[in-house]
Parts: C-alpha cells; structure tokens; sequence
C-alpha cells in the first residue's frame, strides 16, 4: 500500500467535516452571515483548507447545499393519495434535514442559491410530474404550484418560525395542505 491512500482517507475525512460544519453554520446562520473562518473553526481545521478544498464560500455553500428531494415513486401512489403523500413526505425531509432550510434562508438573499433551489425542484419535482403524463408546460406549472406550497411551509414553519404553523401537527398540516397539492396534481384550474 502507497502512502498516497492514508492521505486520500484524510482529505475524504476532512471534506467530509467541513460539509457537515458548513450545512449546520449555514443552516445556523444563512448565507451571508457563515463565514469560512466560522467553519473552518467548527470543522476544526484552518480556513486556508476550506479554500483549497472549494475554492470560495460560494463554491462550499454549492456542495453543502446538493440536497435529494428523495421523492417517492408517484406512480406508486394511489391517484387520491398524492397530495399527502408529498406533504408527509416533505415534512419528513425538512425535520430530517437542515440542508433545505439553509438552502430556502439563502435563496432569498443570494442569487446563486436561489438558482440552485430553482434546479432543485425544477430537475427533481417536475420529473416526478412528469409521470403524470401532462404536456411539458402543464407539468412545469403544476410543479411550480406544488413548490409554492411546500415552499412556503417550509419558510413559515422553520424559517419564519410563525407560532401557528409550528405548533400544528404533521397530521393537521396534511389535514389543510394535502387537498391543495391533490388539486395542483390532477386538478383542472378553473375558468
């Protein structure tokens, strides 16, 4: 064995620290208050490491902020059942996961992060439906929709932190939200 593996198994080791310490700063402290001495600090290395490994804080929030939406299967979904199951869905991925948080707190203030929310639901909600068979515009349009919901959710719950929608049960928030997302879904928008 070369000496080259020990030093890979630690630079792995290292990227690995500073993604976990800049998701949770970012998340902590959004875009524009992390700073890459903050990270570097939790992460317990030199700043200098962070710029050799990323380059710049846009190019670390970039890697800390590669989010899966981990979407279920729609096709797998009874039709009646799809609007609360991307609500149960989406509060366990917010409640699992403060990438998306980080990623909404920064959208709003940084350009680059807004583009990278808009690719995130734009690659991955859309093609989930997508399966649903609808023309190209109809899909982006009812993904869209879908988005504004779970967005705005998302912003009021863990962001905003409204005390009305915090205190609301995953079961009451799908009792109100899962009608909407069903009628984005298979809905027909009225004249």
């Amino acid at each position: 064995m070369t000496d080259t593996a020990p030093r890979a198994r630690r630079s792995d080791a290292t990227r690995a620290a500073i993604l976990r310490a800049a998701r949770e700063r970012f998340a902590a402290d959004g875009y524009e208050r992390a700073t890459i001495r903050a990270i570097a600090a939790d992460a317990r290395i030199d700043p200098s490491m962070v710029m050799r490994y990323y380059g710049s804080k846009e190019g670390l929030f970039a890697a800390a902020a590669e989010f899966d939406l981990r979407l279920p299967d729609l096709a797998a979904v009874p039709p009646d059942r799809l609007g609360e199951t991307l609500v149960r869905h989406f509060l366990r991925r917010w409640e699992g996961d403060e990438t998306l948080a980080a990623l909404l707190r920064a959208a709003s203030t940084n350009p680059g992060a807004a583009e990278r929310m808009r690719r995130l639901f734009a690659d991955q909600l859309a093609a989930a439906v997508a399966g649903f068979g609808t023309d190209a515009t109809s899909t982006a349009r009812r993904a869209g929709l879908v988005a504004s919901q779970t967005l705005g959710l998302a912003f009021t719950r863990y962001i905003v932190r409204l005390p009305p929608v915090v205190e609301m049960t995953p079961d009451e928030l799908v009792a109100w939200i899962a009608p909407t997302l069903q009628r984005y879904l298979t809905g027909r928008p009225e004249s």
